[in-house]
């Protein structure tokens, strides 16, 4: 089969080419790659894998092989997948916890954002506990996953508010379900009770001190790529700064995500959330379509396997 593998001698680090077919273990089912959407930490991650690697964490597909154990998704089936490695390629294995049906009929191109992005954001979320009727604060509104939580967040009656430095996308979170959209922590009017966070660094560290009491920050990215540094002071309890709490995490460490993946495609496909798809170009584009200087725009790009 084809695939996308590491290789270090391109500039982009990758190089298209013949690969063995996966191998399945008695509880891994194959799916047929339809597409795949990559996200920042894929890509961020090529120049440290070892040459050789297929990379790429999500893809949607369909079954062509089950699982000889009889778990997992059925023959023909639709469906998205998460895995630490392996979705950019035509074929990839997949097992019964790793992945969530797709409704019939659906566009698998769009559903193919749903295992990282969407599934980060609904996660996330949760860490917050109930949102009704509480402020939250959306810090990196415009990166995909910042684009879910800002809708998923409105539509649990959370006031929203989005953090982006580019005018030009306010409108656009607005439209999601933002009640609020500003440049900074700092420009907050007032104090949130959560914060999911795709920036990190210096960003953090000011959504952190806009925390009400009892509030909670989920440190979800870390797009700004710098180091988190809190002042003397800055975790004091008094002055109705007590019982704050920040809570790291990884997508990959969580449990039982199947039955949020079948949600969120649900959703997508009946139109109750936007799939924030920006652009969809055929696969061999890969390269080019995320090279360095080519202009980003917010949502996720797909790329469709032929």
């Amino acid at each position: 089969m084809l695939a996308w593998t590491v290789d270090h001698a391109s500039p982009s680090h990758l190089s298209l080419r013949e690969v063995p077919d996966p191998e399945p273990g008695p509880h891994d089912a194959v799916i047929e790659v339809r597409a795949f959407a990559p996200n920042h930490g894929d890509l961020e991650s090529l120049p440290g894998t070892p040459g050789g690697a297929v990379p790429g964490w999500d893809a949607s597909g369909v079954v062509v092989a089950e699982a000889l154990d009889g778990t997992g998704p059925r023959l023909g089936q639709a469906v998205v997948s998460l895995g630490a490695d392996g979705a950019w390629a035509q074929r990839r294995l997949v097992t019964a916890e790793s992945v969530g049906i797709v409704p019939a009929g659906a566009d698998l191109d769009v559903a193919s954002v749903v295992p990282v992005a969407a599934t980060s954001a609904l996660r996330g979320l949760r860490r917050l506990g109930p949102v009704l009727g509480r402020r939250v604060l959306v810090l990196g509104g415009t990166s995909a996953v910042g684009l879910f939580a800002v809708q998923l967040a409105a539509r649990s009656g959370a006031e929203v508010v989005a953090t982006t430095r580019n005018p030009a996308a306010r409108e656009r979170l607005i439209e999601l379900g933002a009640h609020e959209v500003v440049t900074s922590p700092s420009d907050l009017g007032g104090d949130v009770s959560g914060v999911l966070d795709l920036l990190g660094g210096s960003h953090l560290v000011r959504a952190f001190a806009r925390l009400a009491p009892g509030g909670t920050l989920v440190a979800l990215g870390h797009a700004a790529g710098e180091g988190e540094r809190f002042a003397y002071g800055d975790l004091f309890g008094d002055a109705a700064r007590h019982d704050r709490s920040l809570t790291t995490f990884f997508l990959g460490a969580e449990v039982d995500l199947g039955p949020d993946m079948t949600w969120l495609a649900r959703e997508i496909h009946e139109g109750r959330l936007d799939p924030v798809v920006s652009a969809v170009r055929p696969w061999r584009e890969l390269p080019d379509a995320f090279a360095a200087g080519v202009g980003r725009t917010y949502g996720k790009t797909v790329l469709t396997v032929g």
